[in-house]
């Protein structure tokens, strides 16, 4: 229900701009990116609630990355900049089964918020 696309590689202080597509049963709810590196736990990037009206960032990803969404259609970004190579991660989309599920950063954070998920984009940002 959910496909990512645009990872890659990348050196420091490049840009990448993810994209997912979700499918119709998760129109018009709340998304957002987590990534996980290897050997770590997966965590929590940005998110966007369903009428784009809130975001919601990640301290590390404060400032360099930006997260949006098609007003029509179903289709999130994560526009990437300034990438560092402690980025290198896997990269997931997530979305709620419904519009209210997140009010605040963390909750946006908290894993069991999301209900699904896509099967990740890999981005790799060499020194």
């Amino acid at each position: 229900q959910l496909v990512e696309s645009g990872g890659g590689l990348v050196q420091a202080g490049g840009s990448l701009r993810l994209s997912c597509a979700a499918s119709q049963s998760v129109r018009s709810t709340g998304m957002g990116w987590f990534r996980q590196a290897p050997g770590k736990e997966r965590e929590f990037v940005a998110a966007i609630d369903w009428n784009a009206q809130n975001t919601y960032y990640a301290l590390s990803a404060e400032g360099r990355f930006i997260i949006s969404r098609e007003k029509i259609g179903n289709t999130v970004y994560l526009q990437m900049d300034s990438l560092k190579p402690e980025d290198t991660a896997a990269y997931y989309c997530a979305a709620t089964s419904g519009r209210y599920r997140f009010h605040t950063t963390a909750q946006a954070k908290d894993i069991s918020t999301w209900d699904y998920w896509g099967q990740g984009t890999s981005v790799t940002v060499s020194s």
